[in-house]
């Protein structure tokens, strides 16, 4: 039951013969990826601010984007959420986010900050984790000259960026803090393994392909070994427990879907508060085109309504706030 307006996209992407993403070089998949936000993207809408500068990180600076929500007044403390991009760990930068980051703070009312992680074959694993954890320590240690609350942060991300979403959150639980308030997965890469059922009925005709997650792979993970590091599969970390509340949107045709699936009914095991939402009609990747996708647009507004909820509460004091 793919919902008409995903069959339509994939027919689309069929007819105009558009190179999977496996069989170009990762220059050529990053292009691509950045065009093909013209066509299945909104208009970026207006923010209050939106502002790139950049952070010190362990490999050289990393670049970052503020986004402060329509109708904020200047001065005032915000709630944020630290957002990683999606893209394999390959592709995506803060170009390819950008219009979900404004919705997102405009939904909300929070900022956000978008976080342009270094990326593999260049910087293979674990760079990407490495920048993602420093990251949000840095945007806590630096939160009065953002504009933002530091007792009231979330992480959040896509595919990917769900991945590194996931793993800071493990990072500040194990480290001690920051204090996360709540953790925002739209369908996460979980367990680099890749061997839950959905990569296997799902591998094939819905954009996101066997192939093409393998591609991703290799060019992060060289070393098999890396697959049962929990910076590469949170799912595989030996403790669940102690995390921020977290939703888990997945896709029903995405090969990804059973990994959040897993992933989400881990963090209720252990005791977390765990919300999972699939959209059962959709595919990988569909937050994002909601020019095209008329159902992505309710997705970003649950995930908005959602991140409002948690950062309005009061914190308490720790990493479950």
């Amino acid at each position: 039951m793919l919902h008409p307006q995903a069959r339509a996209l994939l027919n689309l992407i069929e007819e105009r013969k558009i190179p999977p993403t496996h069989t170009l070089t990762p220059a050529e998949a990053r292009e691509l990826y950045r065009e093909r936000r013209f066509f299945s993207q909104p208009p970026p809408p207006d923010v209050a601010l939106a502002r790139d500068f950049a952070m010190p990180g362990p490999g050289g600076d990393i670049p970052l984007r503020l986004y402060r929500p329509a109708g904020s007044s200047v001065g005032s403390l915000l709630p944020v959420l630290v957002y990683y991009h999606g893209g394999g760990w390959v592709i995506g930068d803060l170009e390819t986010h950008d219009t979900l980051c404004r919705e997102l703070a405009n939904g909300s009312g929070c900022a956000v900050v978008a976080v342009d992680y270094r990326l593999a074959p260049e910087h293979r694993f674990p760079a990407a984790a490495i920048d993602a954890i420093a990251a949000l320590h840095w945007v806590h240690d630096n939160a009065n000259r953002l504009g933002i609350d530091a007792s009231r942060m979330a992480v959040g991300g896509d595919s990917a960026g769900g991945n590194l979403a996931a793993v800071v959150a493990l990072a500040a639980r194990d480290a001690g803090g920051p204090a996360l308030a709540f953790q925002l997965l739209i369908y996460p890469a979980t367990d680099n393994r890749r061997t839950a059922p959905s990569h296997e009925t799902n591998g094939t005709g819905y954009l996101l392909t066997r192939e093409t997650i393998g591609y991703f792979h290799d060019h992060y993970i060289t070393d098999p070994s890396h697959d049962l590091d929990w910076r590469a599969s949170p799912l595989l970390h030996e403790s669940l427990a102690g995390l921020p509340p977290a939703l888990v949107l997945t896709a029903g045709y995405d090969p990804l879907r059973d990994e959040g699936l897993q992933f989400a009914q881990c963090l209720s095991e252990a005791g977390n508060q765990s919300t999972l939402v699939c959209f059962e009609r959709q595919i990988h990747g569909f937050i994002l085109m909601g020019r095209v996708i008329d159902e992505a647009n309710a997705a970003v507004r649950l995930c908005a309504a959602q991140l409002r909820h948690a950062l309005a509460r009061e914190p308490s004091g720790d990493s479950r706030s």
